[in-house]
């Protein structure tokens, strides 16, 4: 493992300084998941505050965006695509989100910022008939770009995923 690049020489939180990188393509994919019970499930398609994964969409978008107000050592980023996907599987809803720009740096903290909020706006939209709903695993999938090159998660996360019939 590289040293941690957010420390200075004296073990102080810095920002890390990009200036002198050159700008290239970044894209980062990470997921999450929200374990929901067979009840929540069936109330989805009925929630009377709308459409849970589709608010879910839109909050995980608005936070991708918002990622560097959020985390102190965070670039503001030119961010050229959030795409935020919702998936009702058997035991839950699976979030995956994908962010790209052309940069200095990665977009690693937007992707899983937009799957994390999106994860618990799927939450805070069921939880009057639920509070046990649960988030997790939230995981990095995969990026590419920058000097650390590509990453792919060779397993998947923890978790049953069944995917529904339609």
């Amino acid at each position: 493992m590289s040293k941690l690049s957010h420390y200075d020489a004296k073990g102080r939180a810095r920002m890390v300084d990009v200036t002198a990188k050159a700008p290239t393509k970044r894209i980062a994919t990470a997921r999450a998941f929200v374990r929901l019970s067979d009840e929540v499930l069936r109330a989805l398609p009925k929630n009377p505050k709308g459409d849970p994964l589709e608010v879910a969409r839109f909050a995980g978008i608005s936070a991708a965006k918002q990622t560097w107000a959020l985390i102190p050592m965070c670039h503001p980023l030119p961010i050229g695509l959030i795409d935020v996907q919702a998936r009702v599987c058997d035991n839950g809803v699976e979030l995956i989100g994908t962010v790209s720009t052309t940069a200095p740096t990665g977009v690693e903290m937007e992707a899983l910022t937009a799957v994390s909020v999106a994860a618990l706006t799927v939450y805070d939209m069921c939880k009057a008939l639920d509070k046990s709903i649960e988030i997790g695993p939230i995981v990095l999938l995969e990026k590419t770009g920058g000097k650390s090159g590509v990453f792919r998660r060779r397993h998947p996360a923890p978790g049953p995923l069944i995917r529904r019939a339609k």
